[in-house]
């Protein structure tokens, strides 16, 4: 079951923000500057999330997955 969400990030270094974008832009959607949407199932919002958690600095940049209802 596919889930629709919109990611949302605010990453502090310009060669992290540039990975993090290269990322989401695997799994789905840019809308605006940092925020994309993505239509994922549990095992593909795993990955991502798993994938971010590599690429961010946790006590600098901030990572949003809102879901849409």
């Amino acid at each position: 079951m596919r889930h629709t969400y919109i990611v949302s990030y605010d990453i502090a270094d310009s060669k992290r923000l540039r990975r993090v974008f290269k990322a989401c832009k695997n799994f789905g959607n840019h809308l605006q500057f940092s925020v994309f949407e993505c239509d994922l199932t549990p095992t593909e919002r795993i990955k991502l999330e798993s994938e971010l958690k590599s690429l961010i600095h946790h006590g600098e940049d901030q990572v949003l997955f809102i879901p849409l209802g």
